[in-house]
């Protein structure tokens, strides 16, 4: 990875246009097909294989008149005044019957005076609420129906006396379309500004933020593009924008701090450019893969739109890696060496230099790991303490009663609650088949007069049969609120009703309707929380393991991220649960919080926690293995705590900035966010200041001083098995390291040096010890054996498909293990011992031309197989020498246990082809064949 983006990094910074005007033509490609394709976002929620859901699937089949979506206009008189008297109730049978000649969406209009309906007139008769019923969820009402509803509920308003209210609600208009506001542009000011001091530089400082706003434009268009094959809910795109906008500026913030640090030091820009992309690249990359994970992760919930969200998210998230990694380093081409940014007064650097003073940071972490226990104990007692709201929170989907006050639909939710009680905002539905019953109409009347006897129900609206007489239905006003705990009590007793009411009426009743809908999703979310925390959790010790390849780094990190959770929580519920510094983020409605908050809030949290602790720790690490090296291999704990210092000292800056512009980007959409993004927000904005501040920059060092050296205690044989994730750029800074062995440019075909392979789980017992050779273009190499596991791992090592364990090896100029990939591309390997068909194997090995040939078992071939391989050498060998025009040359590297059967294949093949295939003879110094490793043989003239 950390190459392959070393490459990339050079290449952008080379060719900054052709990658600035690629971006660009991509996202006006992407604007154009939005433009063209979006269908609109959904704001309908529906969770399959739940109760409430099959419910509302059989109202659509045979009640359809209560199975759509519902608006209703709630008409208030002035005090004194009924609604059953004139002028209003002929003005109210005016509005009723307009509403019915609006569209063919129009269903049914509910008449509030009609004598089959109860609870819509009010106890005192001061209001009335009028009920337009439509086919189909809320995205199917047309914008016109709802301009033309609009119309009518204007026409009564003038209609009717002064003082008045008239209010047009329900479950159409209660979801809020989110939007971006001023707010949010002060968050990116904000991010600005940080960076402007961070980089010191009016031009970088626009860097991270432009890369930023390009990915993020891009994951919004082609989230409405995705619009026109599947539901995308009104929350998605704005969560994309939040997300992207963080992840973005700090990913790229990372890269070009790297770079900036290293031009200051003097480096080549282009050397740099291509090594901050390789080395803090691959930090990014690693980073945005724990988010990605996460984020789909949120299928875990089984819950379609949310499913969809995480995706989505997940989509903004990728582009900003793929963009911080190319357009980041593309635009560090533009400035240059320009990118050191302004320096210091001259006469404030000589009075710094004259009085050396630590840095803040350094102060700090000196403190925090001089008293290390206290540190820890106050954080963990501390961060408990902001977590006791948590056990207080609730989940609910959004309504009208969390819109602003200035909303309509809040006004009528309002209006409703107070003359109707807070019930009739989201009464429930049973409904079952009844197509049994002789007497449909006493059966629903029973079933009405049973259900209203169940504490919780205010009154049953309606109890009746369809037309066709095979389906009934009760309406139910519950006592409190659509999002209220107790409303959920209610739906689960109703559910718990269900076998008595099947053994009394014969009738199998399903608890439905908007309301229900949405508690069923909120308890399919809280139940998905344990095994989505398991899975996060259980993924960052998996991760972090083999990044640091320690056992308790990782569990640090994940109690951490935990602790950062908890205190997010309880903030959340602080605010809009207990109602703490409501009016100051203006919080309209104290109450539930989205369902959703808290396993987006992990699943986000979680990516941007292991970015930081991936950030700080790694130049810990760094730090302590050159520690512990230039100790001759020893370390103790003054080692580990002198890493812990220098490696936070260096990493603190960018990590302070980074945090800094998260929290400045996610507190933005708190004050004025949609209702639904608010909690969300709050819940990211206390989590990164939280995870960067308190535990990756304080716990963290703290607990590393108190581990010492035994903070990176690994077992052995668990760091054989786990695989190698290169986060911090080892493989770029290696290949740096070693671009002169053996030569700057060497013409070698392979070169090895101490090339050692262990036994499995046991560093201590090599198969392949010290093995050093070399090969130049055209010559062979004979790699003698008796154990025949030794020659096979010998030719899977130096065909890039074994990783060495120790020593150095270069392959067609590539260095093993960072180039595996090229070398597994460009060498082939022949395993003959045992093959149903050696020729056919040897010939697909030879297949594309090759230059390098690794070959196991030549010498155990007999008879016309021999000259059947001797053949298929010479022609390769020939094909390739065509080729190049006579300056290819094959190299073959054959392992045997019987050098001389070897020996003649290979000069068989050089009868035939004299000039593409020369051979050597043996240097008199080489040494005896040694059994335990293979050894470099020559091939006699």
């Amino acid at each position: 990875m950390s190459t392959l983006l070393f490459t990339l990094g050079r290449w952008s910074f080379r060719h900054p246009w052709r990658v600035l005007v690629s971006w660009l033509l991509i996202l006006v490609i992407a604007g154009g097909g939005a433009l063209l394709l979006n269908k609109g976002t959904d704001n309908s929620f529906t969770i399959p294989g739940t109760e409430a859901q099959e419910g509302l699937e059989l109202l659509n089949r045979t009640f359809p008149q209560a199975s759509g979506t519902s608006a209703q206009l709630v008409i208030v008189a002035p005090d004194g005044q009924s609604v059953r008297e004139q002028p209003f109730s002929d003005a109210i049978a005016g509005a009723v019957s307009d509403f019915g000649d609006l569209s063919d969406d129009v269903l049914a209009v509910t008449d509030p005076f009609d004598e089959m309906v109860s609870g819509l007139v009010s106890e005192d008769e001061r209001a009335a609420i009028v009920r337009v019923q439509f086919d189909g969820e809320a995205t199917a009402v047309s914008a016109e129906t709802k301009d033309s509803l609009t119309a009518v509920s204007d026409g009564l308003r003038d209609e009717l006396p002064d003082g008045t209210q008239i209010a047009l609600g329900g479950d159409l208009f209660s979801a809020s379309i989110p939007a971006l506001s001023i707010v949010e542009v002060v968050g990116v000011l904000i991010a600005l500004f940080v960076l402007i001091v961070t980089f010191r530089s009016f031009a970088v400082s626009w860097f991270p933020l432009v890369s930023a706003l390009i990915g993020v434009a891009l994951a919004t268009a082609l989230i409405f593009v995705a619009t026109q094959f599947t539901s995308v809910s009104a929350t998605t795109p704005l969560l994309s924008v939040m997300l992207g906008l963080a992840v973005g500026i700090d990913y790229s913030l990372f890269i070009a701090a790297r770079h900036q640090d290293q031009v200051r030091a003097g480096m080549d820009p282009e050397e740099s450019a291509a090594r901050s992309t390789g080395t803090a690249g691959s930090s990014v990359a690693f980073a945005g893969i724990t988010v990605l994970i996460a984020l789909i992760g949120l299928g875990f919930a089984g819950i379609p739109f949310l499913t969809t969200m995480g995706i989505a998210a997940a989509v903004a998230v990728a582009i900003a890696v793929v963009v911080a990694v190319t357009l980041t380093p593309a635009l560090l081409g533009f400035v240059g060496a320009r990118v050191a940014g302004w320096r210091r007064r001259p006469g404030r650097a000589r009075r710094a230099a004259a009085r050396p003073r630590r840095s803040f940071s350094e102060r700090w972490v000196r403190g925090v790991t001089r008293h290390p226990l206290v540190t820890t104990i106050a954080v963990v007692a501390g961060l408990g303490v902001v977590a006791i709201p948590a056990a207080s929170l609730t989940l609910a989907l959004p309504n009208a009663g969390v819109q602003p006050p200035s909303s309509e639909a809040r006004q009528a939710y309002d209006l409703t609650a107070e003359h109707f009680g807070a019930g009739a905002n989201g009464p429930l539905i049973m409904t079952g088949t009844i197509v049994t019953s002789t007497d449909p109409l006493t059966l629903m009347q029973d079933i009405g007069d049973d259900i209203a006897q169940i504490p919780g129900v205010k009154e049953v609206a309606l109890a009746t049969p369809n037309e066709t007489a095979d389906t009934g239905l009760v309406q139910i006003v519950p006592e409190t609120a659509p999002d209220s705990p107790e409303t959920a009590d209610l739906v689960r007793e109703l559910r718990a009703q269900h076998d008595r009411l099947l053994d009394e009426y014969g009738v199998d009743l399903k608890v439905t309707g908007f309301t229900a809908v949405g508690i069923d999703i909120s308890d399919r979310l809280g139940e998905a929380l344990l095994p989505f925390g398991v899975f996060v959790v259980g993924l960052s010790l998996i991760l972090l393991t083999i990044v640091f390849r320690s056992i308790w780094v990782p569990i640090k990190a994940a109690l951490g991220y935990l602790l950062s959770v908890l205190a997010a929580f309880g903030a959340v519920a602080a605010v809009f649960e207990w109602g703490w510094f409501a009016d100051l983020l203006h919080v309209t409605r104290e109450g539930p919080v989205i369902s959703f908050m808290p396993i987006i809030l992990m699943g986000v949290l979680f990516g941007l926690a292991m970015d930081y602790e991936v950030f700080l720790v790694s130049r810990m690490r760094e730090d302590y293995v050159h520690g512990r090296r230039a100790r001759g291999g020893r370390a103790d704990r003054l080692t580990a705590v002198g890493a812990v210092r220098s490696g936070f000292t260096s990493s603190a800056r960018v990590v302070t900035a980074a945090a800094v512009i998260m929290f400045a980007v996610f507190a933005a959409f708190v004050p004025e966010g949609d209702s639904s993004i608010k909690p969300i927000a709050l819940g990211l904005a206390v989590g990164i200041a939280v995870d960067a501040f308190l535990i990756r920059m304080t716990l963290v060092p703290a607990v590393m001083a108190l581990l010492g050296e035994k903070a990176w205690w690994m077992p052995r044989w668990l760091d054989r098995i786990l695989p190698h994730f290169d986060i911090e750029g080892e493989a770029v800074e290696r290949e740096l390291s070693l671009r002169d062995w053996p030569e700057r440019n060497t013409s070698a075909a392979l070169v090895g040096e101490d090339v050692t392979l262990y036994a499995d789980h046991d560093a201590t017992a090599s198969i392949l010890s010290a093995a050093t050779f070399r090969v130049e273009p055209g010559e062979s190499l004979v790699a003698t054996h008796v154990d025949p596991r030794v020659g096979r791992a010998f030719a899977h090592a130096v065909s890039g498909r074994l990783r060495i364990d120790d020593g150095r090896l270069r392959v067609g100029g590539h260095l093993l293990p960072e180039r595996a990939a090229w070398v597994r591309a460009h060498v082939g390997l022949a395993l003959l011992d045992g093959a149903a068909d050696p020729i056919g194997e040897l010939r697909a090995a030879v297949a594309g031309g090759t230059a390098i040939l690794v070959v196991e078992g030549l010498d155990a071939l007999t008879g016309s197989d021999r000259d059947q391989a001797a053949a298929v050498l010479r022609d390769a060998a020939s094909e390739l020498d065509e080729r190049h025009a006579g300056a290819g040359a094959l190299t073959v590297v054959a392992v045997a246990r019987r050098e001389h059967a070897v020996l003649d294949i290979l000069a068989d093949a050089r009868r035939a082809a004299p000039h593409s295939l020369p051979l050597t003879g043996r240097a008199p110094s080489a040494p005896e064949p040694d059994p335990s490793h293979p050894t470099p043989e020559v091939i006699p003239s």
